[in-house]
């Protein structure tokens, strides 16, 4: 795999160091060197096998310098240099600290999951994407998604390895640990019928296996389908954002879908100054601080069943004229009369924001 890598380097400093050199592998072939005709052929010492296995890194047999390329457990390759003096030896150190930056830099230039993690911590340039992307093999009209795992309780260094075993292809999906609590999985999107409900049964099987594995609770953040590489950080923004969003407005869903989160999507984006005079604007001199738990409790349900006094009167297990006197009630105090659809609009949107605020109250 790197041979090419390898003699490109030897082929550039050749001339400087003037000694044979080369690359051999665990089975003593000679897969780079210097002296062309030496490619290919097997250096017949067992001294030179025992290299490998051994607790040495370093040897001199037959008039050569051999040294362990990498790390010893899991290395496959040694360098060699013609010499068994001193100046061979800071040869062979030179070229070994060469080959592993070269090695490093290609390992880090050609993988796949260190790319999508760069990407998406915002670690490349945004102009560099698609030239990376087209090397790497990603094709242009591939479609992903981005799901954020949120850790919410008895956090694990094994719930990355339950993901990882629910998506083995890493060619195709990449799971990367943001942080102790919370991990992200861009899922390649095979098919564009593809729908949410799709999705939202994959992010449950997630939940699922962390909770019968590992006994671990988990919100599951969902951003987008996004076509191409380029797109994937809006993706995982999204699915950042909606757990943010669910933790505010959802708090008893544990699945939030970017793309379903409605008009507190619209809230959690605008500023709190705009948000602080809107609501100085519909509740004056802060009328909705005198509405008490019971009120806004019965708001909550008269909602849900869609301003349907009957229906939310039988819910709350109370009597019709009780539930009109507290509507009146909000009324008198706040100027709005909820049974008409345009105020309870108002209302409802004035608690959200109110919910927004005081949550980024706290947070601060």
């Amino acid at each position: 795999m790197f041979s090419k890598l390898f003699q490109n380097v030897i082929f550039q400093m050749k001339d400087n160091i003037g000694k044979t050199v080369g690359v051999i592998n665990r089975s003593l072939k000679i897969i780079a060197c210097s002296d062309s005709n030496k490619i290919g052929k097997k250096i017949e010492s067992f001294d030179v096998k025992y290299l490998f296995s051994s607790s040495s890194f370093f040897l001199t047999k037959d008039g050569f310098t051999y040294m362990i390329l990498g790390d010893k457990a899991n290395s496959n390759y040694a360098v060699f240099i013609e010499g068994d003096d001193k100046d061979s030896e800071i040869y062979i150190k030179l070229l070994i600290l060469t080959f592993e930056n070269v090695k490093k830099y290609h390992d880090e230039k050609y993988d796949k999951e260190n790319f999508v993690k760069n990407l998406l911590f915002e670690n490349i340039v945004f102009s560099d994407i698609d030239s990376r992307s087209l090397e790497l093999g990603f094709g242009t009209g591939d479609l992903r998604t981005c799901f954020v795992i949120r850790i919410t309780e008895n956090p694990s260094d094994f719930a990355y390895r339950i993901i990882r075993s629910l998506f083995p292809d890493k060619s195709k999906d990449f799971v990367i640990p943001i942080d102790e609590f919370d991990i992200v999985l861009v899922k390649k999107i095979s098919s564009s019928r593809i729908t949410k409900k799709d999705l939202k049964k994959l992010a449950k099987s997630i939940e699922d296996a962390l909770t019968n594995e590992l006994c671990i609770k988990c919100l599951v953040g969902i951003g987008t389908i996004v076509k191409g590489m380029k797109n994937l950080l809006k993706s995982f923004k999204e699915a950042k954002a909606s757990l943010e969003i669910g933790k505010i407005f959802d708090t008893k869903k544990t699945i939030m879908s970017y793309d379903q989160l409605g008009v507190t999507k619209l809230i959690y984006q605008l500023p709190e100054t705009s948000c602080d005079v809107f609501l100085k604007e519909i509740f004056k001199s802060n009328s909705i601080d005198l509405l008490n738990k019971e009120i806004l409790f019965t708001m909550q349900c008269f909602f849900e069943n869609n301003l349907n006094i009957s229906e939310t009167s039988r819910e709350l297990f109370i009597h019709r004229n009780t539930l009109v006197y507290r509507l009146n009630k909000i009324k008198k105090i706040t100027g709005l009369d909820v049974r008409k659809f345009e105020n309870a609009v108002i209302f409802k949107i004035a608690l959200m924001v109110k919910k927004y605020l005081s949550c980024k109250t706290t947070s601060t």
